[in-house]
């Protein structure tokens, strides 16, 4: 039991007793017949409830269109950013992924077949599962690592070091 005589006393040590006498300690008379679990079941129901979850990490989706027989998508720099990655890493997986070749150029990036948005939208979700989210904590804070020949994607929120 955590009984508020105790809790005064330390307060009566520390000298600011008077002022947190006036402001909060005739609140703390709930301490006296209230346990831990109790205390823990208390401060719950007072939790408000969250009212919406919103995500701080957000992939634009791509914007380009088809030329001939190319695709050209022009906010390729806008997502790069976005996933913290070199602009030759990403387009790398890409052009991987969807087996066609590409370049970038001043104007975005141009691939060498028509391809429709929600293909290259899949692949770049799928690269940013892969090589910026962690597993771990689920943060997208990574960087990615060369160590000799192998590559590992460190997680500066929680410190975990998984190769990739």
């Amino acid at each position: 039991m955590i009984y508020s005589s105790t809790i005064t006393e330390r307060i009566k040590k520390c000298g600011i007793y008077s002022f947190l006498k006036d402001n909060f300690l005739n609140n703390l008379k709930f301490l006296e017949v209230m346990d831990y679990e109790e205390l823990l079941r208390e401060g719950k129901k007072n939790l408000p409830e969250v009212a919406s979850k919103s995500d701080r990490f957000v992939i634009p989706h791509i914007r380009g269109h088809v030329q001939g027989n190319r695709t050209v998508l022009s906010n390729f720099n806008q997502i790069v950013e976005a996933l913290g990655r070199p602009p030759s890493h990403l387009l790398k997986f890409i052009l991987k992924e969807l087996a066609t070749p590409g370049e970038i150029k001043k104007t975005g990036v141009i691939i060498g077949s028509k391809v429709p948005a929600s293909r290259i939208n899949e692949k770049i979700e799928l690269y940013a599962d892969k090589y910026v989210i962690c597993k771990e904590c689920g943060r997208p804070d990574t960087k990615l690592i060369k160590e000799g020949d192998i590559v590992y994607m460190r997680c500066m929120a929680c410190g975990s070091k998984k190769p990739v």
